[in-house]
């Protein structure tokens, strides 16, 4: 898919879609994360369903993950006491697996853990809409389940309790958030009717972003224009001298919350007392989140070591169950590089072939729009790429290793972001062809 351009503004082209689904499926719900995106879409859904279908009914889902910023909880509560008559609520928090990246030790965290609640950074809302484990009516729900499983079960779940029919859940991502989502949109393959922004869960289940071309300055300008409420985290984010693309609503303990948890023992230091004694790391990533201690600085390779061997010692350190993960990600990518390859620009291309690489082209990316060649590696994954100038989006031994050192679970670091529907998938191709992979570690014991 190309990118097109129309003749109208975001906003129209936003009306046109939200007609577009309330004629099409029986039955719409807005997921509602206190964020500034799902904050506005939901008013501007509301806004058109009172105008022009006010006989519908509209679900609002809420994922709670317990660790947050007492004003987020603010909003959450003022928006669905506002919203309650007009809508159909549902503030889930259950136990749930989240990731968290501050530690190697622990992959995930458990939000509303039922054999921790004296460590809950807050209460449980008190509420009639609220779902828990004492009034659990989500059918599709498994104990401890991934929060991505959670968010998708509610769906299919939605849809059941209503008797079937079309289902769509609204969603408040947009493309400019990140290169991956903007990818999400481009190779769109299984849209609803040929949209880019409609994907499909499950039978009858579908999820759409229809603000997914808005810009950060559209979402703000439409919350100003329209003078809807919105989470004054953001407030606090602007006078703590944050850019627009670093104000995120999200867990503390992922990816991309992480090097601003030092931000917590300011803006909340009630809510922080309690994240120290929550998560393992919370304090120590911090402290050292943009240090390298946590990967985020240039790290220095020790004395005697490469870094295929480098990276190979840290694996041996790590408990079974993450050296697995990682184990796993590495050969995807390695088996990746060698029998696939990356699209990459022709100076690129060039200087790769200048410094001896050991390279060749495989065809034309589909992941690119200007028909980028695909680069295989012939020979090893090199151990570093620091001699390429002209990027760094190509494999080596360092990337794999910065991976180990920032608690980087999914490899982001190294292009991953697939879902875990998708690596299951890949499990099963590198067993059915697990004679030729090259990473040669043993996930038992590595050979040093």
């Amino acid at each position: 898919m190309v990118r097109e351009y129309l003749h109208m503004n975001v906003y129209d082209a936003f009306l046109a879609r939200v007609h577009f689904l309330f004629e099409e499926f029986d039955h719409i719900y807005v997921s509602f994360s206190g964020g500034k995106d799902s904050g506005l879409l939901l008013n501007l859904v509301l806004d058109y369903r009172n105008q022009h279908y006010p006989e519908r009914t509209i679900g609002v889902f809420h994922q709670d993950f317990e660790a947050q910023y007492t004003v987020t909880t603010e909003y959450v509560e003022r928006t669905f006491e506002r919203i309650k008559d007009q809508v159909e609520p549902y503030w889930v928090c259950l136990p749930m697996a989240t990731r968290t990246a501050l530690s190697s030790y622990e992959m995930y965290w458990y939000p509303w853990d039922d054999t921790k609640k004296e460590l809950w950074v807050r209460e449980m809302p008190q509420k009639e809409y609220v779902i828990n484990l004492e009034n659990n009516r989500m059918t599709t729900y498994r104990y401890r389940m991934h929060q991505e499983d959670l968010a998708k079960q509610f769906g299919r779940w939605y849809r059941d309790a209503h008797d079937g029919g079309k289902t769509v859940c609204l969603l408040g991502m947009r493309a400019d958030e990140s290169l991956q989502r903007y990818s999400g949109f481009l190779n769109k393959k299984y849209g609803y009717k040929d949209t880019c922004w409609i994907s499909k869960q499950f039978k009858d289940v579908w999820c759409a972003s229809p603000l997914y071309d808005w810009s950060t300055e559209d979402v703000w300008h439409a919350t100003y224009l329209f003078d809807y409420d919105y989470n004054r985290l953001y407030d606090l984010y602007y006078m703590a001298g944050l850019k627009p693309s670093q104000m995120r609503v999200a867990s503390p303990f992922n990816d991309y919350a992480k090097d601003a948890l030092n931000l917590y023992r300011v803006i909340d230091p009630e809510i922080w007392c309690k994240l120290v004694g929550r998560v393992q790391g919370a304090n120590f990533a911090s402290i050292y989140g943009k240090t390298k201690a946590m990967g985020y600085r240039n790290i220095t390779l020790p004395e005697g070591h490469t870094w295929k061997s480098y990276t190979k010692f840290l694996l041996d350190t790590l408990p079974r169950r993450l050296r697995i993960n990682y184990v796993k990600k590495f050969n995807t990518s390695v088996q990746f590089w060698h029998e696939t390859g990356g699209g990459l620009d022709e100076s690129v291309i060039k200087e790769l072939q200048e410094k001896g690489y050991q390279i060749k082209r495989n065809g034309v990316s589909n992941y690119t729009l200007n028909q980028k060649s695909r680069i295989v590696f012939v020979g090893p994954i090199p151990d570093h790429t620091d001699d390429i100038k002209s990027t760094k989006d190509i494999p080596s031994w360092k990337r794999m290793c910065y991976c180990i050192l920032k608690n980087d679970h999914i490899c982001r670091f190294m292009g991953f972001g697939m879902t875990r529907q998708q690596q299951k998938h890949l499990d099963i191709i590198r067993r059915k062809y697990k004679s030729i992979e090259e990473f040669d570690y043993e996930v038992q014991k590595p050979s040093l």
